[in-house]
């Protein structure tokens, strides 16, 4: 191990790049609190300027996957799907096994410009999560309880006003609603087995209500529905924090588009079309574990270098004062303010540590572990 492998295993370092994120959002967050009064003047104005200052906080987190851990991401697909990339409004579907998939897709969004742009259909609680939930507030992010009765008005109204969005939109859903694991895959088969559905082995039974309400919603807007299955290589199932500590995965992505015209207009007839692409990507999924690869051209999309540049700046803003700070709190020879310096940053520390539990799977939502019947 070199001296840049041994630095990226170091917690001073992994608390110093928590502190650029940890403030830097907290600073886009204010500033997207100012541009509130634009929503009743210009809301396109708005909605672009939002586009950009989350651009700002997300791609610090590409950044990690991208330039500090060095995971390549490929796709396999052909040059004629390639080709709409970045260029139209879409719909993805993304499977849910892993706790980096989200990173994968916004790394995919970035390396096409459309990473201020990307939406997400998301459970409710993740609005009171700090900077992630309040800059999708800003974002106009659709949020759910997960409970149809109660967010029929809500999801219906978020996603209809996301018919005129200036930007290029990806839209993701996760419609098996909660990332897999082998309790919930129990569960969910039971329930597949009682609804006479096929029986699915490396995906949980997809909930279709999100998905043809999103369809029927955004009908006209959406020109295509990307489905993307992603597997990693060498069987290894990454972390958030394993990427914080500089391990490099290779992460495969299977991308088909489908035209918004090929999905059926009508409500159940759209639920089988769901289920259907499902039985696919059990299929695709089976044949790389099998053979190592997905069919169709592998494509490696290249890095931009705007995600590391974004970072280095704001690590240049802020780190500069923290280490001035620090100097002279230890130079004060005070023990109070030495103490006090070092609770603020085992808070730090600890409040970094709370924002990765939010994607670890072990700690994820027990949404899945019972049948929910009426939900999206």
């Amino acid at each position: 191990m070199g001296l840049w492998g041994f630095l990226k295993t170091q917690f001073v370092v992994h608390l110093l790049i928590g502190f650029v994120f940890v403030v830097s959002g907290l600073i886009i967050n204010f500033l997207q609190l100012c541009t509130l009064p634009l929503w009743g003047i210009n809301k396109p104005l708005y909605r672009r300027i939002n586009c950009r200052m989350a651009y700002l906080l997300w791609s610090q987190l590409v950044m990690l996957l991208e330039w500090w851990s060095g995971t390549q991401c490929t796709l396999f697909s052909d040059q004629k799907t390639i080709d709409h990339f970045g260029k139209e409004h879409v719909i993805i579907i993304l499977n849910h096994n892993y706790e980096i998939d989200f990173l994968c897709g916004w790394t995919m969004c970035e390396r096409y410009g459309v990473l201020g742009g990307s939406k997400v259909l998301a459970k409710k609680e993740l609005l009171m999560v700090p900077l992630i939930g309040w800059t999708w507030y800003f974002l106009e992010i659709v949020f759910c309880k997960r409970k149809w009765e109660e967010d029929r008005d809500t999801v219906i109204q978020g996603l209809k006003d996301l018919r005129d969005y200036p930007e290029y939109m990806w839209f993701l859903l996760y419609c098996e609603g909660t990332r897999f694991t082998e309790t919930k895959h129990k569960i969910s088969m039971e329930v597949a087995d009682k609804k006479g559905l096929a029986r699915l082995k490396h995906h949980l039974l997809p909930r279709t209500r999100g998905f043809t309400t999103a369809v029927q919603c955004l009908r006209g807007t959406v020109s295509a529905v990307y489905d993307v299955t992603l597997s990693f290589r060498g069987n290894k199932n990454p972390s958030l924090l394993g990427i914080l500590y500089g391990k490099k995965y290779e992460a495969d992505m299977c991308v088909r588009r489908f035209p918004l015209e090929e999905i059926p207009e009508d409500e159940q007839e759209a639920a089988a079309w769901l289920h259907k692409l499902y039985q696919e990507k059990d299929a695709l999924q089976e044949q790389y574990i099998q053979e190592g690869t997905f069919p169709g051209t592998q494509i490696v999309p290249p890095r931009r270098p705007w995600t590391l540049l974004n970072f280095l700046f704001w690590a240049t803003l802020l780190l500069s004062p923290l280490f001035s700070f620090a100097i002279g709190i230890f130079a004060s020879g005070s023990p109070l303010l030495i103490l006090s310096f070092m609770g603020f940053m085992w808070t730090a520390s600890f409040a970094v540590r709370r924002l990765i539990g939010v994607t670890e799977i072990d700690r994820g939502s027990s949404y899945g572990n019972h049948e929910v019947k009426k939900s999206i």
